[in-house]
């Protein structure tokens, strides 16, 4: 019998096993895509070559007051520290001096970002030029009111994106597993939204009613007929934002496409190149999925690893098996995600959800959920093991003590195994 070796990352290190060439059903992996070979040349041509809307300089008027949201310090990866001083030097162009422009870090409902962070994701020339501040969604004072959407909910936006002349959103697109996409909408929703406006539209995430578990719809790459998304595009068009910037990075972490100008459509076009890099056809569910969560830092705790888990749910069979490699040596952190497992059944956690909506309880539930399908065998650190119990997964210390346990519990003695050394990034897509 021919073996296939795989070698995952998992924590500073990898580990490595094999698994039967026949038993192989399918190894998911994005696309090879070629990282932009000059970020500066390629960022300022898409400033001024934007998708259906003029050049930015145009848009611009002298002594505009400019509002730019940045994603917060989860998102480090979209770079902005390389692009924002093309962008501000841009401005100043078009007749916008720096004491007129202020950078919204988008934290949406996560923490402030320190000063420190300020300057990891803005650089420290940005910082020193321009007004650099965290959106608070509980501050009320703070906010607008514009309206309600069709589906209800009440929008509150901050008072220095409402107040702007102009609103410029950067950001980055990778898949969502709540709203198809992320980038584009996200930052004024939940970006620079108020919490209440954040719990309402996060509702429909879930389905209809208490004991229903997630919306189906609310997905990786689905937003036609999603509640979540559809809304979140209606919170986004009562500001209407004059100006988009959005990159989409290649599987090595490098920015691959810059994605410029209308709101909508040059977002559009960059969740293309997502499906292009990171949608990859399978053709059927597998017994066994082994996925990793990419090595550290993507995998320094439980919370991280929630995208990793969803994506494996989808290449795996009900009654199957997911192996998750992710060391989690901060397995604790954030303390507002892991409260959410005092619950002591789904239903109770899903009762609390829906009567206190936050993104960590979300994460939460489901991965939680993720072990309704089957069960979710988590390779970390023996130091995890109480707490991941607490999460329905059951842990392990080693590749062959997962293996073991995998082959027990996947219901044949022949099993059919997907191996996803990305995954925290790829989504499975089951042909119909």
């Amino acid at each position: 019998m021919s073996m296939r070796e795989f070698t995952l990352k998992y924590g500073r290190g990898e580990v490595s096993f094999e698994i039967p060439e026949e038993q192989l059903l399918h190894v998911v992996l994005g696309s090879d895509y070629p990282a932009l070979p000059d970020l500066k040349a390629a960022y300022k041509y898409a400033l001024d070559h934007p998708i259906d809307a003029p050049p930015l300089k145009e848009i611009i008027k002298k002594g505009d007051k400019v509002a730019i949201t940045v994603s917060d310090i989860t998102r480090a990866w979209q770079k902005n520290n390389l692009t924002l001083p093309i962008l501000i030097d841009t401005l100043n162009e078009a007749g916008v001096p720096d004491e007129n422009i202020t950078i919204i870090i988008a934290v949406g409902g996560h923490r402030p970002n320190t000063e420190s962070e300020f300057i990891e994701l803005c650089s420290e020339e940005v910082c020193h030029r321009v007004k650099v501040v965290n959106h608070d969604a509980w501050d009320t004072e703070n906010m607008v009111y514009y309206g309600k959407t069709s589906r209800g909910t009440e929008v509150w936006i901050n008072k220095t994106v409402a107040e702007a002349d102009k609103v410029i959103l950067t950001g980055g697109i990778i898949y969502h597993y709540m709203v198809g996409y992320g980038g584009g909408r996200k930052s004024i929703l939940p970006g620079v939204a108020s919490i209440k406006t954040i719990q309402q539209n996060h509702l429909w995430a879930l389905g209809p009613e208490l004991g229903s578990g997630s919306n189906p719809r609310a997905s990786s790459k689905y937003t036609k007929g999603n509640e979540c998304h559809e809304d979140m595009m209606e919170i986004a068009a009562f500001v209407n934002p004059d100006f988009l910037i959005n990159i989409v990075p290649n599987p090595q972490g490098e920015i691959a496409g810059v994605f410029a100008g209308n709101w909508v459509s040059a977002w559009l076009e960059g969740t293309k190149l997502v499906d292009e890099i990171y949608g990859v056809q399978i053709e059927e569910e597998a017994d066994i999925v082994i996925a990793t969560a990419g090595g550290y830092p993507k995998d320094i705790n439980l919370y991280q690893t929630g995208k990793t888990m969803d994506n494996a749910y989808y290449a795996m069979k009900k009654g199957g098996v997911a192996i998750i490699l992710s060391e989690c040596p901060d397995i604790l952190e954030p303390k507002e995600f892991t409260d959410w497992f005092q619950y002591e059944t789904f239903f109770d956690l899903e009762k609390a959800l829906r009567e206190n909506f936050t993104i960590p309880g979300w994460v939460a539930f489901k991965e939680v959920e993720c072990s309704e399908k089957g069960a979710f065998i988590l390779l970390t650190k023996e130091e995890n093991f109480d707490f991941a119990k607490k999460a329905k997964l059951i842990p392990v210390a080693t590749i062959e003590d997962a293996l073991k346990i995998a082959y027990e519990k996947c219901g044949t003695s022949n099993p059919k195994i997907t191996v996803m050394p990305q995954g925290a990034n790829t989504f499975p897509i089951l042909k119909k």
